[in-house]
């Protein structure tokens, strides 16, 4: 059967001052229609179940997520600490496995805007026929909108059955030159989104990806914290993917972003006449192209551009647009007293 694993840890530091550990990125209101982790949900609607969907996530948003996802509280696997996709992917599909000795896997993430649900659901089924078909590990990639360096990409190669590629190699967050180039070349999004036969994926574990595998053992006696004290951190991309030879592409031709910035919002939520999105109580005044967001007290921008502008949970915070991905490395250079939120 078809399983579905939903990554939903952090807090989206990115999205300071407004995300917090007790008000996660993935639970805010970022889209007009909702919150990213409610939308992951609504977009599996007919594609696999809620029992058939785990969940890997922190302690601190675990009881969040199971009132707003509706999911049993069985599906809400905690992980003991953050040690990036490989072990959380490599968790939850053993305990796919463990439940449904046919189990596929269907890897997304929590954080996601995706325009066409109908041509994600399509892209999706045809992975996971593809993973269990041909016995490989299926990544997605995105037909790119635009020149990227925030995304990984992938150079398809060499067609081979039910719409998939061979992968000719991986390159994360290029430069403006190199995307440019990526893009003339055919290179797709490394968007995340992954399909595989739960047993495959242990297998290809188990040959390629020694800092996992020798956790694994924890995981067949049911010890997922010994798992999680013993396993070293990687991402799955490094760990595996770009090292297997079980790994194909397929192209996913739907509108997808990763909601990972400020910046993001520019993308998904309408402007005013002048590039401006705003959210709450703001007033703009000659002031062109700015991301406001304000959760109550009222923010007037006159005479500015190119800003993002946030009044939340006590903090304010004025970035210039083109640093929005370097927002962490500020937070890092904050007393704690400014940098830490109210609970």
């Amino acid at each position: 059967m078809h399983w579905a694993v939903i990554l939903a840890g952090g807090s989206g530091s990115r999205f300071w001052p407004l995300s917090s550990p007790t008000r996660p990125k993935q639970l805010l209101p970022l889209l007009a229609s909702g919150s990213t982790a409610e939308e992951t949900m609504a977009r599996l609607e007919g594609l696999i179940p809620p029992e058939r969907t785990l969940v890997v996530t922190g302690s601190e948003l675990a009881p969040l997520l199971q009132e707003r996802l509706g999911i049993p509280a069985e599906n809400i696997l905690v992980e003991l600490r953050a040690a990036s996709t490989g072990p959380a992917l490599v968790w939850a599909s053993h305990e796919a496995l463990r439940r449904d000795p046919n189990a596929d896997v269907l890897s997304l993430h929590a954080d996601w805007h995706v325009g066409d649900p109908e041509a994600f659901r399509n892209s999706a089924r045809q992975a996971l026929g593809a993973a269990r078909a041909e016995g490989r590990l299926v990544t997605v990639g995105i037909v790119p909108t635009r020149v990227e360096t925030g995304y990984g990409y992938i150079i398809p190669g060499a067609a081979l059955g039910s719409g998939t590629h061979r992968v000719e190699r991986f390159t994360e967050k290029p430069g403006f030159d190199l995307a440019s180039e990526l893009l003339a070349q055919g290179a797709l999004w490394n968007s995340g989104l992954f399909a595989w036969s739960a047993r495959v994926l242990l297998d290809q574990i188990l040959r390629f990806t020694p800092e996992i595998a020798a956790a694994l053992p924890h995981l067949d006696s049911g010890n997922a914290s010994a798992y999680f004290e013993s396993v070293t951190a990687i991402s799955i991309d490094v760990g595996l993917l770009e090292r297997s030879d079980a790994v194909v592409v397929l192209p996913g031709r739907f509108s997808w972003d990763d909601i990972g910035t400020w910046e993001a919002l520019a993308r998904i939520r309408s402007m005013d006449g002048v590039g401006n999105v705003k959210t709450g109580r703001v007033a703009a005044v000659g002031t062109e192209r700015c991301i406001i967001w304000s959760d109550g007290t009222p923010i007037v921008a006159s005479g500015v551009h190119d800003l993002v502008i946030v009044a939340a949970n006590g903090r304010v915070l004025v970035l210039d647009r083109a640093d929005a991905s370097r927002l962490k490395e500020t937070l890092d250079q904050l007393p704690p007293d400014i940098r830490e939120l109210p609970q």
